[in-house]
């Protein structure tokens, strides 16, 4: 896991694009009441919003996207949404996988896999595997995952390898979470109005830039993620430093 203070300010520039976005996909229900349909028309139009923001994380240079898929709280929706979810998902990686590995995208999860129906398992196990010479962009679905849940399961793994209490530090924890060499998000984009974190990445996002972006994720595009981008040109990121000795994103 990287670490902010490694950076070496020489290496930015007003027009560095962020090696690793994270984003929410929020407002797939409230897109589809607007409209009088049921919730899981909003699911399934927002499979072309993903193709898109693949495209546009491609196009701009994006080395890591990170998508948050379905979250530990979510089980408890009522069981026919969350049962209509995981066929979606089921249908959604058996159709993509292909075009995914020709464009390049490797394709991994994480999260409490193991609370998956079997069949979502084989198919996220089969995407995987069609995706995984991809060397231009890594995709992680964050499914049945939550920050909290990621953060219990480092320090059960700490305990259970028999790390003692004076060898933990953040450095320990960071190659204990669920994707340890991923960088953590320069950028995190959160569609649907809303602005808050709902239990994403927490360890991982302690100097991320934020977007909010309007739109539900049904109505996201690939010009959607391209402002996301321009506003984070924008930002002056201190990392808890001064002025004089900060990285800077803008000229």
């Amino acid at each position: 896991m990287s670490s902010p203070q490694s950076i070496d300010s020489s290496e930015t520039s007003s027009q560095r694009t962020p090696a690793h976005v994270a984003i929410i996909m929020d407002g797939n229900g409230r897109w589809a009441e607007e409209r009088g349909m049921d919730r899981m028309s909003g699911h399934a139009y927002g499979v072309e919003a993903v193709r898109a923001t693949v495209r546009a994380a491609m196009q701009c240079g994006v080395r890591h996207l990170t998508m948050y898929a379905f979250s530990t709280e979510n089980w408890n929706r009522p069981s026919a949404e969350v049962d209509a979810l995981m066929d979606l998902l089921v249908r959604s990686l058996a159709a993509e996988a292909d075009e995914l590995a020709g464009q390049g995208v490797r394709l991994r999860a994480m999260g409490s896999l193991d609370r998956l129906p079997e069949g979502c398992r084989e198919a996220l196990a089969g995407a995987e595997t069609k995706t995984s010479a991809g060397d231009k962009l890594d995709l992680t679905l964050a499914l049945s995952y939550s920050g909290r849940w990621e953060i219990v399961e480092a320090f059960r793994k700490a305990l259970v390898s028999g790390v003692a209490p004076g060898d933990v530090d953040e450095d320990t924890i960071g190659q204990l979470l669920a994707m340890p060499n991923l960088p953590d998000p320069e950028l995190l984009i959160r569609t649907g109005g809303e602005q808050r974190i709902s239990n994403f990445l927490l360890w991982q996002i302690a100097y991320t830039e934020f977007h909010f972006a309007p739109v539900f994720w049904p109505d996201f595009r690939e010009s959607h993620f391209e402002q996301a981008i321009e506003q984070f040109h924008s930002r002056q990121r201190r990392f808890g430093k001064t002025g004089q000795q900060i990285q800077r994103t803008s000229s």
